[in-house]
């Protein structure tokens, strides 16, 4: 019954956002913005020319080196400045006055330095994605229990090895927390990035469909694949949570 409610539930919600969806757009007797049978033939329209997959492909790209490259920075870098306070003190300052720089001010920074190609957008999202990652793993560290080190203690356990078989495992279930919530900033930002510093991808799309005749059901279609694809990588990421060196860190109810 829970399984099959989990998935009624938001079908149901689905059904009815659209129906008033179509509801509002009707009664409003706009002639602009589309109706879900509108954007629904603007993503036929943008399969059958071959347009969406390539930009879904391109979009994807630049997240996973950017959010990629994020992570195997981000998760070591916090754990080292989470157990080593010297290391903390020294560059803590640094990431707490970067951290807040929106990844879009960077833009025009990203195309001097790398100009209008791949580089600039997964640079972006590296920045956009390091951040929290790191601050994840470096807080999922200092919250640790005093329990577990204590209990590594009396086993002997120390250097590399407690790295490896205590705090990694006990810091996990924020730091995958933290991964989670950088990728929903990673895939915002690529879309922002594409829609200045590339000429292709689901960002690219939006905006070239909206000069381009003022196409605004592909816009929303634009919008609308944007959203699913965050959906399915969040439901990717959330499947890491099922692993048995992790769930243990996450309440059942």
């Amino acid at each position: 019954m829970k399984r099959f409610s989990s998935i009624l539930l938001p079908l149901v919600t689905a059904a009815v956002f659209l129906l008033g969806w179509h509801t509002l757009v009707r009664v409003s007797g706009s002639d602009l913005f589309p109706t879900p049978v509108d954007v629904l033939r603007g993503i036929h329209e943008l399969f059958e020319k071959g347009l969406l997959l390539k930009y879904i492909v391109a979009s994807l790209f630049r997240v996973s080196w950017g959010f990629g490259l994020a992570v195997v920075v981000g998760v070591p870098l916090g754990l080292v400045l989470g157990w080593f306070r010297p290391a903390f003190q020294a560059l803590n300052p640094i990431i707490q006055i970067l951290r807040p720089i929106s990844p879009i001010a960077w833009i025009p920074v990203a195309i001097l330095w790398f100009g209008i190609d791949d580089t600039a957008p997964v640079f972006l999202i590296f920045l956009a994605s390091v951040f929290p990652i790191t601050v994840s793993s470096m807080a999922a560290v200092q919250n640790m229990q005093l329990v577990y080190l204590r209990a590594a203690q009396n086993f002997g356990i120390k250097g590399p090895q407690l790295f490896r078989r205590v705090i990694l495992p006990a810091a996990l279930p924020q730091i995958i927390t933290g991964i989670r919530i950088a990728l929903g900033i990673a895939w915002l930002v690529v879309v922002a990035a594409e829609m200045i510093a590339v000429n292709s991808g689901l960002g690219y799309l939006i905006i070239d469909a909206r000069n381009a005749g003022k196409r605004y059901d592909l816009v929303v279609a634009g919008m609308v694949m944007i959203g699913l694809i965050g959906l399915v990588l969040d439901l990717l990421i959330r499947q890491l949570e099922k692993f048995d060196e992790v769930k243990w860190g996450y309440g059942q109810r």
